[in-house]
């Protein structure tokens, strides 16, 4: 029996991540930040500030932002946020817009005076917001995660404030408990009751999205290109419609996802493989959600220690983590799904971030592929074994090992692919 403790924790860390986002999470910090700035101000400013870290403008450069009109960019963010943002909806703080309010945004973006500038943060998610109007000025900053606001002033009164560090991760205590034979036994032990909610609120809302992503016109389209050109197994299903859900929602599908690791990509990963896995078996709806349980904590455990921006794509994560999921709908216990999540790994632990865009459904596409061959390798007896390339003996090891490898390994590979990225 899992430690009570345990079971209290993983249920919180669902809770915490497994959130409703309206669009691209790093645009909706920046709108977040803006609209939070904007309420402290109390009026509409004549000069804005916007001091980003790289990662930030990597992950906002070619994303619609949504309820926008099809804009892009730092700047439509922030000043979305400011004209038009429910600071109180957090990551739904451009949950919609009126056509009034889009032409406040036209005469906002014309007019305002909106200056971007580099943090000099360790930490690779960094957002300050400077608004002044006249006399007055409101500052906010968010850092480390996407709602992680540390400061909120007006003039020299503090409105919020709390310690942080700007280092480039910070682990909140209770995912130190985060281990894969733990999330195994939870996944088998949890009263679903205690997750039922934030789980069907998941399964609703991403299902929605990739729906939305194989009928509509979104990005490459990489979802309907899958099914057109390999047919629809279950192992291709699964790969289209989580490229699906990413197609639509970096592409201006006005959709909410439930997101997971700060990403909305990483919650359409963790998610869609699975549902399509489970209704292909014809569980029930709890063996599902249970599933659900090992791909969701499997993604945050993987993230914990590389941060939630680097280098490293987050699809990998997320791909692992479906690829045990839907191992444990087959049957799989501790053994299987360890192994599961180590070959995937080491397959597909190369793929780098290179900001969100719409590329990224096609990097979904292969995660999800990793994540499936992972678990079809030690269905037939094949493994990656320590001393292979980057993998590590142990499962918790090898996780370190990659952690270690997107996290210090891979800073400079982070400046060089945004330098890369600002000159085109």
């Amino acid at each position: 029996m899992l430690d009570q403790k345990i079971k209290t924790a993983y249920a919180a860390i669902l809770k915490e991540e497994l959130v409703l986002a309206m669009g691209c999470t790093e645009p909706i910090a920046v709108a977040y930040a803006g609209a939070l700035a904007r309420k402290a101000l109390g009026t509409v400013p004549d000069k804005v500030l916007l001091v980003v870290s790289g990662n930030i403008v990597k992950n906002v450069k070619s994303v619609i932002v949504p309820h926008t009109n099809g804009r892009k960019g730092l700047r439509t963010a922030v000043a979305a946020g400011i004209c038009y943002g429910d600071a109180d909806k957090e990551l739904e703080v451009l949950a919609e817009a009126t056509p009034e309010q889009l032409k406040t945004l036209d005469s906002f973006l014309e007019t305002a005076e909106i200056e971007i500038g580099n943090s000099d943060a360790k930490s690779a998610f960094d957002i300050q917001v400077t608004l002044n109007a006249g006399t007055d000025e409101a500052y906010v900053r968010i850092i480390g995660d996407h709602t992680n606001v540390v400061m909120i002033r007006k003039n020299d009164e503090i409105l919020l404030e709390k310690p942080f560090t700007d280092e480039a991760v910070q682990v909140k205590e209770n995912r130190e408990l985060l281990n894969i034979k733990d999330i195994v036994t939870y996944a088998q032990e949890a009263d679903l009751d205690d997750v039922r909610d934030v789980l069907q609120r998941q399964i609703d809302y991403n299902t929605a999205i990739s729906e939305a992503g194989m009928k509509g016109h979104y990005g490459a389209g990489i979802g309907k290109i899958l099914i057109r050109s390999y047919g629809s197994s279950v192992q291709n299903r699964a790969k289209a419609y989580a490229a699906a859900g990413s197609d639509a929602r970096m592409n201006g599908c006005e959709l909410p996802v439930v997101i997971n690791s700060g990403s909305g990509n990483q919650g359409i990963t963790a998610s869609i493989p699975v549902i399509v896995y489970a209704r292909e078996c014809n569980v029930s709806e709890d063996m599902l959600l249970r599933a659900l349980l090992i791909s969701n904590l499997v993604t945050i455990h993987l993230k914990t220690g590389i941060g939630s921006l680097s280098a490293y794509c987050g699809a990998t994560s997320a791909g692992a983590g479906a690829g045990a999921g839907i191992c444990y709908l087959y049957g799989g216990g501790y053994e299987d799904i360890s192994h599961t999540i180590v070959n995937a790994l080491a397959i597909n632990s190369g793929m780098i971030c290179d900001g969100a865009k719409a590329s990224c459904a096609a990097k979904i596409a292969s995660a999800v592929e990793a994540g499936l061959l992972g678990m079809q390798m030690y269905i037939h007896d094949s493994q990656f074994y320590g001393g292979d390339g980057i993998v590590v003996a142990g499962v918790e090891n090898t996780i370190q090992a990659v952690s270690t490898i997107a996290r210090e390994g891979m800073k400079d590979t982070d400046s060089k692919i945004l330098n890369i990225m600002m000159e085109n």
